[in-house]
């Protein structure tokens, strides 16, 4: 499958450490190049607005998905190739992974662990079949990965759902395994049982 919209979920919030900044730019240039388009949430702050800024100046394509209420704060990136308005942040969110052909997370706070839970939570269930990708700059998500280790090790989830998500250590990295990771085979609606 040639994957062709990657949702990119990361901080929307300014102030971040350099070596962020640095690496959520190359993520937007890396895309361009590719000729993947960006789906995000549509912000112009942070992370969100230096990876779609990045993307546009190279004549790359970025998607925004913002809640209603967010827009009218006037937190929108006003130069997006495409704005999608929507009434809520859950509509949001399914929204951005109904667009894309799977997910590199950036570094970010509380609201992007959200989306990549409930993202890996879809995939575990089989309803989010792309691949999951975290980007590790500067080992923001190692204690993120050692918690996923001990839970399976305890028992709190199974050996085979150690693929659910994939670590990259660079932005090139990351794009490379968006672009070959398998997808997975059998969808949620055929796992229902009766």
């Amino acid at each position: 499958m040639k994957r062709r919209s990657v949702c990119i979920f990361c901080a929307s919030s300014d102030g971040t450490p350099q070596v962020y900044r640095e690496a959520a730019t190359r993520m937007g240039v890396l895309c361009a190049r590719a000729g993947i388009r960006i789906i995000n949430g549509g912000g112009k702050d942070g992370l969100m607005g230096l990876s779609s800024d990045a993307c546009l100046q190279n004549k790359g394509d970025v998607t925004g998905v913002i809640p209603r209420f967010m827009l009218a704060n006037g937190w929108g990136h006003d130069r997006l190739s495409k704005m999608i308005v929507t009434p809520d942040m859950s509509s949001r969110k399914q929204q951005m992974r109904d667009l894309s052909d799977g997910v590199i997370a950036l570094p970010g706070g509380c609201g992007t662990m959200e989306e990549v839970f409930e993202t890996v939570t879809q995939r575990q269930l089989g309803f989010y079949p792309h691949p999951i990708i975290l980007l590790n700059i500067a080992g923001f998500f190692a204690p993120l990965q050692m918690w996923w280790e001990r839970a399976m090790k305890e028992y709190f989830m199974r050996k085979e759902h150690v693929s659910l998500w994939r670590m990259a250590e660079t932005p090139e990295e990351a794009l490379n395994l968006f672009k070959e990771l398998p997808e997975i085979q059998e969808p949620g609606e055929k796992r229902v049982l009766k």
